[in-house]
């Protein structure tokens, strides 16, 4: 199963932040949401991909190629 499948499209904006080193903060102005939301979202996503912490996160999204689609 892809990436893509198994998060929501919010959910891969946010592992991309994740992955470029944003902040939560940082991430909730980008997307105009409040840093509660955005703190959930990280949270599903580390659930979903089976990931302990952004760090790994943030690997998982470099190694998917994420980075590359999103330029």
């Amino acid at each position: 199963m892809s990436v893509k499948a198994k998060l929501s499209g919010r959910e891969s904006e946010v592992l991309y932040w994740v992955a470029v080193g944003k902040t939560n903060w940082e991430m909730a102005v980008i997307l105009s949401i409040s840093v509660h939301t955005v703190k959930n979202h990280v949270k599903n996503i580390l659930k979903k991909l089976d990931l302990s912490n952004r760090t790994q996160a943030a690997k998982f999204a470099i190694m998917e190629g994420m980075l590359d689609q999103a330029a």
